[in-house]
């Protein structure tokens, strides 16, 4: 099929068979659909298709839109690269215009936590990680708000922090590591800002986005609002602030429980748990070109399915990984994507943990009966949870696939992420999920723990190994009672932290995420260049930093916990304390 071809049936809706044409991601004719967002990705004016999509408008866009109009018809309809060029530049500024520089102002030179780390290069370190706030700090321009629709761009009052590189805006799932960051650094007046960007999305659009931008409105990312106000409350005990936005916390979860639920029948039972699910169409106007080259290699009928379930993929946060193409036609290629044909362990424990800790907020504030409704609601969660997700025989949590009616037994660290989020009655069962480890040889990785155990050039697959999954591992496994237990989960924070360092001193860079195949080194795959930052990475080695500051050492390389090393490790690790 050509690419005139397959504009036409883009363009209007044609060759769809027997499906019904899904709803665009949002009504912008420049940013979400139309001809000229169609021409221009396919054109690929930029390596990356996220710049046009983030560049503003020079006026308003009934003019960008009149203009194009005619340019397109003097063309009949295919206009020439060097002409398209020439009209973006004429019509768009570069992306960036909208944003300036903020260093915050609850900023200091020298935050308490850096004080408890023993290691002199890493306490170094550990400032110039602070130091990094300055630089990721943004704040958005009055014109934004006096003249929304020339940008994707959607206003926030409050300045916050962006990951890095590409990512231009906040994101919602990362900003959850941030914050923690952010507290360690004694910047509790950041943290509030950026959550209260949160809460007014809620307030706005009844849900977070993804991000702050026009494109990603119909998809959220990993529920961790409720959360982020628990850690912000039990740092500054400001219960006013959540008096104030306890509604919003609880309108989020209700757009997850009216418009993510699924229902599940395990053992003649039925439950009631979540997905990721975006039932919007078309390409993804931030990958559009990608998109719209996977969809021409699948059936016409197939295409809208594709791209609504390489959005509820993009909500996952793991965009893209072989966890969701497993059991696909196909499991090698991204066209056999099925998100949302799948119960995530993750999604559900964060569900889990955001219910308890409503429970929590509500008995607070003295609303007995809506924390009885959210502890009801935290206990039938459980119980799903346990029937349908639950291995006994394996140890751990697994996706369930709906479609097969069976879990899906491959490795990926949110298997245990329960442990972490809390959500489970069992003390026993974080040993249960270290021999878990020790059975599938995660243990014998140097450099963190691997986002799967398959190689497919996917970015959220092995080899690479992201700050968050660290985290789910590290304080799931802390949670267990045994000191055996919690050597392990201190010696993946050494690990992680020596590898982070390793490539900090190489690079003088923080990266959203490694590569720990062979030696430590930033991480590669995906849909665009591993970047710099970086957020959640930085956030994460605060908080480790905070954590395990007088015992993490940056000197001597990593070692492999295999399991039979495992009590040597123990009684070496408490010799050199």
């Amino acid at each position: 099929m050509s690419t005139c071809q397959l504009c036409l049936l883009l363009l209007l809706g044609l060759g769809l068979g027997a499906q019904e044409a899904l709803p665009p991601p949002c009504d912008s004719p420049v940013y979400c659909h139309g001809e000229l967002l169609h021409q221009v990705q396919m054109a690929k004016l930029y390596p990356d298709d996220k710049q046009f999509v983030d560049m503003p408008m020079a006026s308003h866009p009934d003019q960008v839109l009149q203009a194009f109009r005619s340019l397109a018809s003097a063309h009949n309809h295919s206009v020439p690269r060097p002409q398209l060029q020439a009209f973006v530049q004429k019509h768009f500024w570069p992306v960036g215009l909208e944003m300036q520089p903020w260093v915050p102002e609850d900023w200091t030179d020298s935050p308490r936590f850096l004080e408890k780390i023993a290691d002199a290069r890493l306490r170094s370190w550990a400032g110039q990680l602070h130091q990094l706030w300055k630089k990721l700090g943004k704040k958005m321009k009055i014109d934004v708000l006096r003249e929304p629709e020339r940008f994707s761009l959607i206003y926030q009052r409050r300045p916050f922090m962006v990951p890095g590189g590409r990512f231009r805006e906040f994101y919602y799932w990362d900003s959850y590591w941030v914050l923690e960051g952010l507290l360690v650094s004694e910047m509790a007046g950041t943290a509030k800002g950026m959550l209260q960007n949160f809460l007014d999305l809620v307030w706005t659009y009844g849900h977070v986005p993804n991000g702050p931008r026009v494109y990603y409105l119909q998809r959220s990312q990993p529920p961790l609002l409720a959360l982020m106000m628990a850690r912000y409350v039990a740092h500054t005990n400001d219960t006013a602030f959540l008096r104030d936005n306890i509604r919003a916390l609880a309108m989020e979860l209700d757009f997850w429980a009216e418009k993510r639920n699924v229902s599940v029948s395990v053992g003649g039972r039925s439950y009631v748990l979540n997905r990721y699910h975006v039932p919007y169409g078309g390409p993804r106007p931030e990958s559009y070109s990608k998109d719209a080259e996977l969809a021409a290699a699948v059936p016409e009928g197939a295409r809208e399915a594709l791209w609504a379930e390489l959005k509820a993929g993009a909500e996952s946060g793991w965009d893209f990984s072989s966890r969701w193409l497993v059991g696909g036609p196909d499991p090698s290629s991204l066209s056999s994507i099925r998100t949302s044909k799948l119960v995530p362990v993750d999604l559900n424990a964060f569900l889990c943990q955001a219910e308890g800790l409503m429970s929590s907020f509500y008995a607070l504030l003295g609303n007995e009966p809506e924390a009885t409704r959210y502890r009801n609601l935290q206990a039938r969660r459980l119980a799903a949870i346990q029937a349908v997700l639950w291995d006994e025989e394996k140890g751990a949590w697994f996706d369930y696939d709906l479609e097969h009616e069976k879990k899906n037994h491959e490795f990926y660290p949110t298997n245990l992420t329960p442990l972490w989020a809390g959500c489970f009655s069992d003390p026993a069962l974080a040993d249960r999920a270290l021999k878990y480890l020790e059975d599938s040889e995660i243990l014998t990785y140097q450099h963190g723990i691997p986002t799967s155990l398959r190689k497919t050039g996917q970015q959220w697959d092995f080899p690479n190994a992201w700050a968050p999954l660290q985290d789910l591992v590290i304080r799931g496994l802390a949670r267990s009672p045994s000191p055996k237990t919690q050597e392990v989960a201190f010696q993946l924070a050494q690990n992680w932290i020596q590898t982070n360092f390793h490539v900090y001193s190489q690079k003088s860079a923080m990266f959203e995420k490694y590569d720990i195949s062979s030696g430590a080194q930033p991480g590669g795959g995906g849909e665009y260049e591993v970047q710099e930052g970086f957020g959640w990475t930085n956030g994460l080695a605060l908080m480790l930093l905070d954590r395990y500051g007088d015992q993490l050492r940056s000197a001597a390389p990593p070692a492999p916990l295999q399991p039979r090393c495992l009590a040597a490790a123990l009684v070496l690790s408490l010799l050199l304390r």
